[in-house]
């Protein structure tokens, strides 16, 4: 999470929670308090298993309806005034049966009068026995400091480094980006006595890894925020693009539900309008969306960290799932939905920085603690956790890089000894921030439930005491540097924060999923998820002696506070690192060789897919193909790209051969009706 540009589901993550670090004084203007927000007259519904016909006769794939069809149901629903039945996730042909095999069918969204007294509402419901879960449906908050602003620098704004002879991108702010290749020399002065600087290693490795892999736009990086920029130059090249969609469309061109979805869905509005300039918006999705995957190597702005070679198409691709539009947000139904989208089409890395206050934020402060536990977490928001299990383990493809999905979460800035959830859930991969000098960064939450740190920034520490942030002018204290939005112009500027953590290890992720493509490799998801733990660097090592630093460094007047680093030790993660995961993703004894996947297909449709990714050396080879009965499906080979169409119904075997006589046979099953792409 941004430190200053929170993202929050339903309470606000705080900002300066106390443990039993010396923390002394109190922030000099206290966050907002914003309490648990629902959306008025609205439940979240699911329905038991047996239901599950009667419930299709009565809702039509994704029509609304005003009952279910249920008798017993019906009679509450009419009691209450319910005027309102929409299935939660919208039918898609192509995903469908997983839907239903993960039971995720039976949730509805059910909408009353205003006026309706909800808790009413819940106990009437929650009595029936069709009924399996029910919720509120809260509101996903965004709350910052008013006075908070990123620190926006020009194109040609003057480096922070000294004696870095050189970088392996020619993109102007790349020396800026400590994240990456920290060289220990960045100067961040306090004004202190004890100036404090950058330390050698404190980054996430990408000199060795860039070596190895900078990226491939087959892995999709779905980022949960505010809207991406896609017109941003240095994102407009690595942004996942849907091709059977119009951007704005009132027509859902490909099926899966949604339209005009062509850069992602706006969850907000309900439409294909990705929006990221109007008021109330801060740039924070496109901040993200640049430090995974900013185009490298273009001379201009900064890079992303599997963003490419400097090549077209050469970088991962990013998708934008918008839950926050200016200043209005989704609700748990849009984010729900969301992740469901980002998992059914192509998205195999799920970017969060958002999440719930934890259970240890303090009162004290004006923060309202959180959710203590994961089974608190599942009974309070059971379709957030649903669906996030259904990206865990229906992202990606069997044949792909990995089977399954990534699941990335900031931890929360609430200077807390707890991670926030979902960040605590333990299929998470849950990111705390650290400074340019290993420490932990002031604000971050800490705790077991942490897997992993990256550079997040640390103002508090590095930044100048009694100087505002708006006078700093290019001086970055510290801070991350990304892509951004000013208004409505592409800018480049700095924010701090687990939300600036967390795409580093999306980033890492993304690049390591590259490097199996490009080795033509394949894993599970949990075996990826613990390979990227694993490969992180130790950091206890840092976790002794004790850490100054400017509590409140607004005002000429603030004290410094003091950590005892011994507190977070075992209770940071291990620093990802990038050249490490590479090692990781290359030993003979992790993954499995990527194999064709098996294809079905619509009569009258036809099925690409890239050939070399599936056999060894294969951005070398040529292939042909031959179909074993041409009548039922036919087959083309130009280049690298293998066309499967399908004539009439029937099943047959296709055999690809490389020039390396190597050869693949796959199962082809044609039948009419079949969902668009070929899935049935």
């Amino acid at each position: 999470m941004n430190k200053y540009l929170y993202i929050i589901a339903a309470v606000l993550i705080s900002f300066a929670s106390c443990s039993k670090n010396e923390l002394q004084p109190a922030p000099s203007k206290p966050t907002e308090d914003v309490t648990t927000e629902f959306a008025e007259g609205e439940l979240l519904v699911k329905f038991s298993p047996e239901m599950t016909d009667i419930l299709d006769d009565i809702v039509a794939e994704n029509a609304v309806a005003t009952r279910s069809g249920i008798p017993s149901t019906d009679e509450v629903l009419s009691i209450l005034g319910a005027y309102s039945l929409q299935r939660v996730f919208p039918v898609d042909a192509r995903t469908e049966k997983k839907t239903r095999e993960a039971g995720l069918h039976l949730w509805y969204r059910v909408r009353f009068d205003k006026n309706m007294d909800i808790d009413a509402a819940v106990a009437r419901l929650a009595a029936l026995g069709e009924v399996s879960k029910i919720q509120k449906n809260p509101v996903i908050k965004r709350a910052y400091a008013s006075d908070k602003k990123p620190i926006v620098v020009s194109d040609n704004a003057r480096l922070s480094t000294k004696g870095v002879s050189s970088f392996p991108f020619n993109d102007k702010l790349l020396p800026n980006q400590w994240g990456y290749i920290n060289n220990g020399n960045y100067d961040f002065d306090r004004n202190r006595d004890d100036n404090v600087h950058s330390v050698a290693g404190s980054d996430v490795n990408c000199q060795e890894a860039w070596k190895h892999c900078t990226g491939d736009p087959s892995i999709i990086v779905a980022v949960l925020d505010e809207g991406v920029m896609y017109t941003h130059p240095d994102l407009a090249g690595n942004m996942w693009v849907n091709e059977g969609e119009t951007l704005n469309s009132c027509t859902d061109a490909d099926g899966n539900g949604y339209k005009g979805d062509v850069y992602g869905y706006n969850f907000v509005r309900d439409n294909g309008d990705i929006t990221f300039a109007g008021s109330g918006d801060t740039g924070h999705g496109t901040h993200v969306a640049g430090t995974i995957a900013a185009v490298n190597g273009n001379g201009i702005g900064v890079c992303g960290i599997a963003g490419g070679d400097g090549t077209p198409n050469s970088g991962v691709k990013i998708m934008s799932c918008q839950i926050f539009d200016g200043a209005t947000s989704a609700t748990l139904w849009g984010e729900a939905r969301a992740i469901k989208y980002a998992a059914d089409n192509g998205a195999v890395i799920l970017q969060c920085s958002w999440g719930y206050n934890s259970a240890k934020a303090n009162p004290i402060y004006g923060y309202i603690p959180g959710l203590a536990s994961e089974k608190e977490w599942e009974e309070t928001y059971p379709l957030e956790k649903e669906a996030i299990d259904y990206f865990i383990h229906n992202a990606g493809s069997p044949n792909g890089a990995i089977d399954g999905g990534l699941a990335i979460f900031a931890s929360g800035n609430e200077y807390a000894a707890q991670a926030a959830f979902p960040a605590a859930y333990s299929k998470c991969v849950s990111v705390s921030a650290i400074a340019a000098d290993f420490t932990p960064a002031s604000y971050s939450n800490y705790g077991t439930e942490i897997n992993l740190s990256a550079p997040g920034g640390d103002g508090e520490y590095h930044g100048r005491k009694g100087v505002n942030d708006e006078d700093l002018g290019d001086e970055q204290q510290g801070q991350i540097l990304s892509t951004l939005v000013s208004g409505s112009e592409a800018v480049y500027g700095y924010y701090e924060g687990t939300s600036m953590a967390c795409p580093h290890v999306s980033g890492v992720a993304a690049l390591g999923l590259s490097y199996a493509v490009k080795l033509h490799k394949h894993f599970k998801a949990e075996d990826f998820r613990k390979m990227l733990i694993d490969s992180g660097s130790d950091l206890d090592q840092y976790m002794t002696g004790k850490k100054a630093y400017n509590y409140n460094h607004t005002s000429a007047g603030s004290s410094i506070s003091v950590m005892n680093l011994s507190e977070y030790k075992g209770k940071m993660g291990r620093l990802v690192n990038a050249g490490a995961l590479l090692r990781q993703v290359a030993d003979n004894s992790n993954g499995s060789p990527m194999k064709l996947p098996n294809a079905y297909i619509a009569t009258g449709q036809s099925w690409k897919i890239t050939l070399s990714y599936y056999f060894d050396n294969g951005e070398n080879l040529t292939f042909s193909a031959v179909s074993a009965s041409p009548e039922i499906a036919s087959v083309s080979v130009s280049g690298k790209i293998l066309t499967i169409s399908g004539v009439k119904d029937g099943v047959t075997n296709v055999t690809v051969k490389s020039s390396d006589n190597k050869s693949q046979t796959i199962a082809v099953t044609v039948r009419t009706g079949a969902g668009n792409g070929g899935w049935m």
